[in-house]
């Protein structure tokens, strides 16, 4: 009873201890975020922005403060003479800075939502890229199986009938190297294979499921300008550029101060305290150059962002002309890959049947086998591809997995 409990235990902490497997695109992205230092750090810079909508929404734009001074004669004279002074100062907005420093840290929290939308599209760039090499590199490990066990039972039939005096020696080395060379091709492959899932595993935090799903096909008619995270940042830079210009026209010089004094003093010692009450309205000169150099920062940083918009709008349309360029060719090498290894096929079984009859030697039979074979692996390698060409056409579209 104890030996099944442990070695229940014992399952238990191995199922614990393998990755978890991603099942679609979507779930290795989700999984993908939950630790990525950039999205983690999401939700305080979120904060951050909040905090500074909060911090325009208030009475002053710095918090007031408090002084408070006392004199006395009791180093000198001692006769009696003492005075206090408290002051309240609070600092004022400037005609239009109240208004302007909102639109500033609405405009700061929009660029950070963009900015974390633009994350998400470019993790998914990578696990796309990812997720196609671990299927480009299974299916090369399928093959080289396949071709590993073909290699080994023509091996055994060339030994089999050379033993009997059907074929020559040469047959017998050439069958053996063939099936060397298809053990090695199968031991490279793997490691490929295991390179590939390893490198998505380091992404997605997940293992590649056993079946990867191709990317269904983006709504017809989407134009990228309309959804593309990217262009979602530089617009919002742009928005967030003419708001700092607006803060910077806004704030001409420091913020004027509004103090409320209030006096409590006696001349001597015998004399009652008399208490006074005063306003005091404190404002700045104007920093002259130093504020229109301010204007002038902010005034080209909103030039260089409207023209990153159009450069933005104009490689996008590229890149997604281009994506669906390549999708075109991916359709078309696909359907003439299938033409091929139907007549690969064919010629296989003819030099199949002809070495068998003794009509043909065991040369023209392996390179008849290896076309066949280089047809079917490009056939796959061609639907395995297309598949990729619709996963980068929705990258370049900044469609979501």
């Amino acid at each position: 009873m104890k030996t099944a409990s442990a070695l229940a235990l014992g399952l238990v902490a191995v199922l614990v201890s393998l990755p978890l497997g991603a099942q679609t695109l979507g779930d290795a992205l989700s999984n993908a975020l939950a630790s990525h230092p950039a999205a983690v750090a999401g939700a305080a810079r979120a904060e951050a922005a909040d905090l500074l909508v909060e911090a325009a929404d208030s009475l002053t734009p710095r918090p007031p403060s408090a002084s408070l001074a006392t004199l006395s004669d009791r180093l000198g004279s001692h006769y009696g003479r003492q005075e206090w002074e408290l002051e309240l100062a609070a600092p004022l907005w400037l005609p239009g800075q109240k208004a302007s420093q909102a639109a500033l840290a609405a405009s700061a929290r929009d660029a950070l939502r963009a900015s974390q939308q633009l994350l998400r599209l470019q993790l998914a760039g990578e696990l796309r890229e990812a997720w196609w090499a671990v299927a480009a590199a299974r299916n090369g490990e399928q093959l080289a199986q396949r071709r590993a066990h073909t290699a080994a039972s023509l091996e055994a039939d060339v030994q089999r009938r050379f033993q009997a005096g059907e074929l020559a020696r040469v047959d017998a080395n050439l069958a053996q190297s063939e099936n060397l060379d298809a053990q090695a091709a199968l031991a490279t492959a793997r490691s490929e294979r295991l390179q590939a899932e390893q490198v998505f595993h380091t992404l997605s935090g997940m293992a590649a499921p056993a079946v990867l799903a191709p990317e269904p096909a983006p709504t017809v008619g989407v134009a990228p300008a309309a959804i593309h995270p990217q262009l979602a940042v530089d617009r919002a830079a742009v928005q967030l550029a003419r708001a700092r210009l607006v803060v910077a026209d806004a704030t001409p010089r420091e913020a004027p101060e509004l103090a409320l004094r209030v006096l409590r003093e006696r001349s001597a010692r015998s004399d009652p305290y008399a208490n006074a009450l005063g306003i005091k309205l404190t404002i700045p000169f104007s920093p002259g150059p130093r504020a229109r150099q301010e204007s002038a920062a902010a005034r080209a940083e909103l030039v260089q962002a409207e023209a990153q918009v159009a450069l933005q709008e104009r490689k996008l349309t590229q890149e997604t002309a281009k994506a669906h360029r390549e999708r075109a060719v991916a359709q078309q090498q696909l359907g003439m890959a299938r033409e091929r290894l139907a007549l690969t096929a064919d010629s296989l079984a003819l030099a199949e049947k002809s070495f068998h009859l003794g009509e043909s030697d065991l040369v023209a039979l392996l390179r008849a086998r290896a076309v066949a074979q280089e047809a079917e692996a490009s056939l796959q390698r061609e639907e395995i591809a297309l598949a990729a060409s619709q996963s980068r056409l929705n990258q370049s579209l900044g469609v979501l997995p």
